[in-house]
């Protein structure tokens, strides 16, 4: 069998190869651009093509090179708040290059499952009863990063009921672990900590709101569950998958913090608080364990105590300091 994963370097894309290269005896191609470092360990194992998705021509010529069995397609503009500062490059980015892919199945008549990935975003501002969230809960998207989602979502359904390719559509929810850049909330204070523990810092932790809940789960969790869903999942079908618990931005910092020695101030930083914040956020996955058995299974604690430890490893490398606990 013969996976193509678009967008392989990134944070998502670098842990399903190595899902695919540990549980599977598949062949593995993967898509990069810019940056390759997360999936340097993996150079002789994965066959990397730099690839400008957006344009067809590129998208046509490697696919009728690869040919792949199972197309998990990663490679997305994923930032909701740079969204906000420039709305058409995330719509015209993930949209064309959304559209360029399953086009192009079609065209070469591939017999391909195709991965969408959606986003919990495109439930937008749920309310307390729309609690915990399933796939028929209502799409109010807050975001032009939620509403680039919801075309993807909804051309990989389009192109099921009038072209027959066989999408699979997933919408997971908020995810981590190492590997994850800065610009999302775990890593963001995670980051810091690392360069509080160096000494790059004073011991001041930036916050936004902190009362919030989101539904967290492990990156090595959500990965195995895109392989269960492509592999196993109906046709024309969307899944969430998530954790199905909440944890508080409070939680999450006073837990990285417990693994560590510091006495840290939390400062308020109105930058990094989101306009339209929704209170509480907490997945149904049912639909995915009845078809596939799958749920998220690596510990709270884990997860971050992985992503922290990803961040000293980060200040060492770029010889900022030492860390220590």
């Amino acid at each position: 069998m013969r996976a193509l994963i678009t967008g392989v370097s990134g944070f998502v894309g670098s842990h399903l190869a190595e899902y695919l290269l540990y549980n599977t005896d598949w062949r593995v191609a993967g898509t990069v651009y810019g940056p390759v470092n997360n999936v340097a360990h993996l150079k002789d194992q994965v066959a990397i093509y730099p690839a400008e998705l957006s344009q067809r021509k590129v998208v046509t010529d490697l696919l009728q090179e690869t040919r792949p069995n199972y197309v998990f397609h990663l490679a997305a503009q994923p930032s909701a708040a740079l969204s906000r500062r420039d709305p058409w490059f995330t719509l015209e980015n993930n949209i064309r290059v959304q559209l360029n892919i399953l086009d192009v199945v079609a065209e070469l008549d591939l017999e391909s499952r195709v991965l969408v990935v959606g986003s919990s975003e495109e439930y937008g501002r749920v309310r307390p009863d729309d609690l915990p969230i399933d796939e028929d809960t209502p799409l109010r998207p807050m975001t032009p990063y939620a509403v680039s989602k919801i075309a993807q979502d909804y051309l990989g359904l389009q192109y099921y009921l009038s072209h027959g390719v066989a999408t699979i559509r997933v919408r997971p929810f908020n995810h981590m672990g190492p590997r994850q850049s800065k610009g999302f909330v775990a890593p963001d204070f995670a980051s810091q900590i690392a360069g509080i523990e160096a000494g790059l810092h004073p011991p001041e932790v930036s916050v936004g709101a902190l009362d919030v809940s989101r539904d967290l789960s492990d990156v090595r969790d959500i990965v195995r569950g895109y392989y269960l869903a492509l592999t196993q999942g109906e046709p024309g079908e969307v899944y969430n998958l998530g954790s199905e618990r909440e944890h508080t931005t409070r939680a999450l910092l006073q837990a990285l913090i417990s693994l560590t020695k510091l006495d840290v101030r939390i400062v308020q930083d109105p930058e990094r608080l989101r306009p339209s914040d929704v209170p509480r956020v907490v997945a149904d996955c049912r639909k995915l364990r009845a078809r596939t058995g799958w749920r998220a299974e690596i510990p709270f604690e884990q997860s971050l105590r992985d992503l922290l430890d990803y961040w000293r490893g980060q200040v060492v490398v770029k010889g900022q300091g030492k860390t220590g606990n």
